[in-house]
């Protein structure tokens, strides 16, 4: 028996907070799962913070079971020791994807305010406000870190670009 349910993992990928979700997407319908943090301790050493969000995710791969995960892309207007650190947890995070088999996409934040708003310069109020219509959720069903949001919203950006492919199939 075939299912037409897909199960996305979003990644918000940050070394302090990386942001993760689980979306189920269903005859076009969106099912939110779960939305949470990692949060890892600025006082630790980076190699055990990078095993904590390698571990946590893997913990989640095998939990969930999703059919495949989406990441953001690195945005470089952050300083450079910001933007290695953010690339060290992505790493991680692909690394933790790869290793359990699961085709791995990604997104550009542009992408993601594009997919979600309509718009490529939208505010986190817009994205969050969008968010809430979409998936039917109140604020509560987030964390009340951003980076929650953003990796539900890397997730549901997924599932209108998958919808968009599938459609586009169907007319070849």
């Amino acid at each position: 028996m075939t299912t037409d349910r897909i199960r996305i993992l979003g990644i918000d990928p940050g070394l302090e907070t990386t942001g993760v979700s689980i979306l189920d997407v269903e005859k076009g319908e969106y099912y939110p799962v779960f939305s949470d943090c990692i949060i890892t301790k600025k006082n630790k050493p980076i190699c055990e913070r990078l095993e904590e969000i390698y571990i946590r995710i893997n913990q989640l791969i095998k939990k969930y079971c999703p059919d495949c995960m989406v990441i953001e892309e690195i945005f470089f207007s952050m300083n450079v020791k910001t933007a290695m650190d953010v690339g060290q947890a992505r790493g991680v995070s692909i690394l933790a994807g790869s290793i359990n088999n699961l085709k791995i996409y990604e997104y550009t934040p542009l992408q993601v305010k594009q997919a979600i708003v309509g718009y490529g310069k939208a505010t986190k109020k817009q994205i969050k406000y969008m968010l809430r219509i979409i998936l039917k959720v109140k604020d509560n069903f987030f964390p009340g870190k951003d980076d929650a949001w953003d990796a539900m919203a890397i997730s549901v950006c997924h599932a209108n670009n998958k919808k968009f492919q599938d459609k586009v199939k169907t007319f070849k």
